[in-house]
């Protein structure tokens, strides 16, 4: 018998790889978190009192966005001294774009 659509998505996500994935995504269903991840990735790495300004957000603020961000596993984070410096996570990124990859067509 053969299927009538070839599906999506290029693999099937399980419930515990959905879990974590949910997880993930809400961390990144934030307007200031993401503008956050891509002032990261731009830059390359930035200390996180560099990051205030830009978004507009006190200084706390950035603090928990950017803690919620780290925990999801999107950035990681070395202090120097009193500061913290971010990087964006490149492998983190490149599972969720994996994931959400359409499949590829068969050509026949």
């Amino acid at each position: 018998m053969t299927e009538c659509c070839t599906p999506f998505l290029r693999t099937t996500i399980h419930e515990k790889e959905a879990a974590e994935l949910s997880e993930t995504f809400r961390a990144l269903a934030d307007t200031a978190r993401l503008t956050l991840l891509s002032l990261i990735a731009d830059r390359g790495e930035v200390c996180g009192c560099e990051l205030v300004e830009p978004v507009g957000l006190s200084q706390p603020t950035v603090s928990h966005h950017l803690k919620v961000l780290h925990e999801a596993g999107l950035l990681e984070r070395e202090r120097r001294g009193r500061w913290i410096h971010y990087r964006v996570r490149a492998d983190r990124l490149e599972e969720l774009r994996e994931v959400l990859a359409p499949r590829q067509a068969v050509s026949v």
